[in-house]
């Protein structure tokens, strides 16, 4: 008997015909996400993207590389384009935004008032290869997340990360280097599985 609470994952061949930019080989994303301008997202192979996960890319876009998690109840704005590098990985709860309204009060803020009344960042997001990102943590505009790094869970990255570092905090900071071991492990998954 089929469970009826698991909505189950779109496969590759039925993502290929819902007018995805590009869908690689080997991609499952959970039937219950909102994703909002399927011709802007580019989605490399061996992708798996987990229940309530919301990909916002109308204006601007999404280029999700190879073997890459996304965890569940992720929300990624796309408007200033977002960038995830090769082995990737956004654990669950976890807000990356390449847009935002100014909070200082000397604008308005939120979609409905028009644009000239508010003063909007729009900056592109980059995380980089063999990243993982925490349960529940935030990226902001303009950031980019160096490769290797990895972020604890609720922290808050306000300003680009130097490679191979381990980070956590609100706002960030870096708590010590990461080991690239995993590197040679990347080579022998490559040889092994191109």
């Amino acid at each position: 008997m089929r469970n009826p609470f698991d909505p189950g994952y779109a496969t590759t061949d039925e993502l290929r015909g819902l007018g995805f930019a590009e869908v690689g080989d080997n991609v499952m994303v959970a039937r219950n996400c909102t994703i909002i301008g399927l011709e802007n997202i580019h989605i490399g192979d061996n992708v798996r993207i987990d229940g309530m996960t919301t990909v916002s890319a109308a204006n601007g876009h999404c280029r999700i590389g190879r073997n890459i998690h996304i965890g569940g109840y992720v929300h990624l704005a796309c408007t200033g384009g977002i960038v995830l590098e090769d082995f990737a990985n956004l654990s669950q709860g976890v807000r990356i935004y390449s847009v935002s309204d100014d909070y200082s009060g000397g604008t308005m803020t939120n979609p409905t008032v028009p644009s000239e009344y508010k003063e909007v960042d729009v900056s592109p997001v980059r995380v980089g290869r063999h990243v993982v990102l925490g349960c529940g943590s935030i990226v902001l505009p303009g950031v980019d997340v160096g490769d290797g790094c990895a972020v604890g869970a609720l922290s808050l990255v306000v300003k680009s990360l130097a490679d191979w570092g381990i980070y956590a905090g609100t706002p960030v900071r870096r708590i010590k280097a990461r080991s690239r071991s995993l590197l040679d492990m990347e080579k022998r998954y490559l040889n092994d599985f191109g």
